[in-house]
């Protein structure tokens, strides 16, 4: 074996590791900006869960609200609910292992006028029907505090909205308002705190706290793969290494006779 072919058999395969690390490289450092972003995230989230409620955002400043602004922070609204534009959003998983079932969503009607969807909790899927749970229905002026929540996103396998029978799958002020003809309601969900009502139901403070963050893991995985490559080549390297010098013994041992 010649040095050139030698050299020609490891160009390709070089060129591949050195495309792969990059690719791989910069994968990890993403996951580390993720990680940074995500750290902080839930740092603001445990603070303003976590603070004594403070007063609702006025309603002339709700059009101006961004999620970032408003995202977990820790209110207080009073008003009445109107029990009659009660919706359902169903979920696979409810508080403490219950399995399926439904958040209940109330419009709360404020002393100006203007409107709140309050997530008032979780129910089981037994309760789906008022009738199952009458206590639920709270008449009269009521404090609500809980957690500022953007609406929730719809992704390709969300399936359709179902406003004849009260039934959503996604938490959007906007849609539900849109169907009770709710024209000053607010662009975001309050998730009412865990407190004690008549009968149990719903079950508030159902907001998932609990936010993954596996970047770093991820970060060390897409580092691994880089390492892992040239541990690969380098392997293929001393191969091509010991047959190039085992092709110089050969050419240079004297023939026989």
């Amino acid at each position: 074996m010649t040095d050139a072919p030698a050299r020609k058999g490891l160009l390709v395969p070089l060129l591949f590791v050195l495309a792969g690390t990059g690719i791989l490289v910069w994968l990890g450092l993403w996951q580390l900006h993720r990680l940074t972003w995500k750290d902080a995230l839930i740092a603001r989230i445990a603070a303003r869960s976590t603070a004594a409620p403070q007063p609702l955002p006025m309603p002339a400043a709700w059009p101006g609200l961004k999620p970032d602004d408003y995202e977990y922070l820790h209110v207080s609204a009073q008003g009445h609910f109107d029990n009659a534009k009660e919706v359902l959003v169903f979920r696979t998983q409810g508080p403490r292992d219950l399995g399926a079932g439904y958040l209940v969503l109330t419009p709360l009607i404020l002393a100006s006028g203007d409107e709140v969807i309050v997530d008032r909790g979780f129910i089981p899927t037994d309760l789906a029907a008022k009738s199952s749970r009458p206590q639920s229905e709270i008449e009269g002026e009521v404090t609500v505090t809980g957690l500022m929540r953007s609406p929730q996103d719809r992704n390709f396998f969300t399936p359709a909205d179902d406003p004849a029978h009260g039934l959503y799958f996604t938490r959007d002020p906007a849609a539900i308002a849109a169907h009770f003809g709710l024209t000053r309601a607010a662009p975001f969900v309050i998730d009412q705190d865990k407190i004690a009502i008549p009968g149990g139901w719903p079950e508030g403070g159902a907001t998932i706290g609990n936010i993954p963050n596996n970047h770093m893991e991820y970060a060390l995985t897409w580092f691994g793969g880089a390492i892992g490559l040239w541990v690969v080549f380098g392997t293929h390297l001393f191969r091509v290494w010991r047959e190039w010098r085992q092709g110089r013994r050969s050419e240079h041992q004297p023939a026989k006779p």
